[in-house]
């Protein structure tokens, strides 16, 4: 695949799943052999990352990212992106708080086929568990 038909893909995923959170559009998206490499293994990284994604719906709202940058080479794209939400439920362990966030997070994607394949992503979880804390 073309590093924009790549770059596209991941603009998708980052719409259907992180956005609006379409666990459908998981098996649209990732291939059956997805691997995650930010949580804890897991068999089944897709599965998984279903699951996240419905855990994530029942505690934020009002989710949008931005993609600040999307570099594509060979199979890799990387996008660096600003997310913002509410938090109406629990997330990450912290019992809702209804405040907003807005943190940077670094994703790296591998894609084959026009499926993403493998995900690392690194986030500012420090500025994230402040901004629900208050503090």
């Amino acid at each position: 695949m073309s590093t924009d038909t790549n770059k596209e893909v991941v603009r998708r995923f980052v719409d259907q799943v992180f956005v609006k959170l379409n666990t459908d559009a998981v098996d649209g998206l990732v291939a059956d052999d997805f691997v995650s490499h930010n949580w804890p293994s897991d068999p089944d990284s897709k599965t998984a990352l279903k699951a996240a994604t419905h855990r994530i719906s029942q505690g934020l709202t009002d989710i949008s990212f931005s993609v600040d940058d999307l570099i594509s080479e060979d199979d890799r794209v990387v996008a660096r992106v600003t997310s913002r939400a509410r938090q109406i439920g629990p997330f990450m362990g912290m019992p809702a708080s209804g405040r907003s966030y807005e943190i940077g997070e670094i994703h790296i994607f591998r894609l084959r086929d026009g499926k993403i394949v493998e995900h690392w992503y690194q986030m500012d979880a420090m500025g994230l568990m402040q901004q629900l804390k208050g503090s």
